[in-house]
């Protein structure tokens, strides 16, 4: 008896192939714990850097005598000059101060008067502090040689404090961003990196299980070499959407939750969407390719060399952003690299969420990779086509794309 002839739409073929490599990888334990393990380090990374900041607390205290009051509110406006948060307070007498630095409860104290700075410490000053109460002595003695000449300090301090240079217009509009921005750039771009490897990687070996299996054999009877291979890409694709949905979200609200972000809700949440259109764009380019070279050969060892020319353009992409970016955001070749497709993925995402991309440079990136896709999906189904039959020694590139 004759196998029934099954005919379905391609819609209909693409989705329930893609349905398949939905529900078989969702449901695998390696998928979940993996995708658990991700959550739980970007919620980690979080709490660290809310443990490293110090949740705002001074980085040093320092005590002070009733004599040394004067010199408590210039101590911290020079320490908050000098990039420092010191907190002051005042001890009634110096035998309590001694025992607060004896303790630890000081860092420094202010004794005898506010003439000048007389600094008393447990063992030595930290650097830094001992930075900042060398800027208060020497403001201090400024103003005790104005008092010297019978003149006001204060007087003296508001015109020099309203004297500022003249700045002309600059050659070059500067680069606006602060270093949230640059970090979250940085973190887009290795989320996109890592899931291109693993997801891209995943169709390529993917394709080469079924034909070492011979599975493919069976599920071409019923659908097209070219449905097989969408629905493959585009159900790897939703896995992979879901997990970078899930990471995006918890890292936003992780970030926001605990202070470690302070950039705006909008600029947070442009960042994540930006994330998702690139991963996206980003995938269905390399995901094609990927299964296209995945099916020249046959065995799961031969992947990686199959593979490498495409890999090796999204590392680069990568590289450049992760090495160039941090110490020249508006660098000249991370611009134009970030607009060529097989770069964008990994580069664009970086600099927009830094901030400072021109609207016709995102518009024109992201309308080149939407055009090179089709293309992509053209050549990547006639190369799976004519190779994904075919066992045993590698297929040449050549020979897939002359194959009738």
């Amino acid at each position: 008896m004759s196998a029934p002839d099954v005919r379905m739409s391609p819609v209909s073929a693409v989705g329930l192939v893609a349905s398949r490599e939905i529900s078989t990888r969702v449901r695998s334990k390696a998928y979940r714990i993996t995708t658990l393990v991700l959550l739980l380090m970007v919620v980690a990374v979080a709490v660290v850097f809310k443990l490293i900041s110090g949740g705002g607390s001074a980085d040093a205290t320092v005590g002070y005598v009733p004599a040394a009051a004067p010199l408590s509110a210039p101590l911290v406006e020079t320490a908050k000059s000098l990039d420092q948060k010191v907190a002051t307070e005042q001890v009634p007498d110096q035998a309590t101060g001694v025992a607060k630095l004896r303790d630890g409860s000081l860092d420094a104290l202010l004794v005898q008067d506010a003439r000048q700075v007389h600094v008393q410490a447990k063992k030595t000053l930290d650097a830094k502090l001992a930075n900042t109460l060398g800027v208060l002595a020497r403001q201090v003695a400024l103003e005790q040689s104005i008092r010297s000449l019978h003149q006001d300090p204060a007087v003296v301090q508001r015109a020099t404090a309203s004297a500022a240079i003249d700045e002309l217009p600059p050659l070059e509009k500067p680069y606006d961003y602060d270093s949230q921005q640059l970090i979250l750039g940085i973190v887009a771009g290795i989320l996109i990196y890592f899931s291109l490897m693993l997801n891209g990687q995943m169709v390529s070996q993917g394709v080469v299980e079924e034909k070492t299996s011979r599975v493919v054999e069976l599920l071409l009877s019923t659908v097209k070499p070219w449905q097989l291979m969408a629905g493959k890409v585009l159900g790897i694709g939703v896995v992979g959407l879901i997990q970078m949905l899930a990471i995006g979200v918890v890292g936003l609200v992780a970030g926001l939750g605990l202070g470690v972000l302070t950039i705006s809700v909008s600029a947070a949440v442009g960042t994540v969407v930006w994330l998702i259109v690139w991963y996206l764009l980003g995938f269905f380019m390399y995901a094609v390719v990927f299964a296209a070279l995945g099916a020249l050969v046959s065995r799961q060892e031969d992947v990686g060399g199959a593979t490498m020319p495409a890999l090796l353009l999204v590392i680069a992409g990568y590289v450049v952003g992760i090495s160039v970016l941090p110490s020249d955001p508006s660098s000249r070749l991370a611009e134009v690299l970030s607009v060529i497709p097989v770069f964008a993925p990994t580069l664009m995402p970086m600099r927009l969420s830094m901030g400072g991309v021109p609207v016709w440079e995102a518009v024109v990136s992201v309308g080149l990779v939407v055009l090179l896709i089709p293309a992509l999906i053209w050549l990547a189904a006639r190369i799976y086509r004519n190779a994904v039959m075919r066992t045993g020694a590698k297929v040449k590139l050549r020979d897939a794309l002359r194959a009738a």
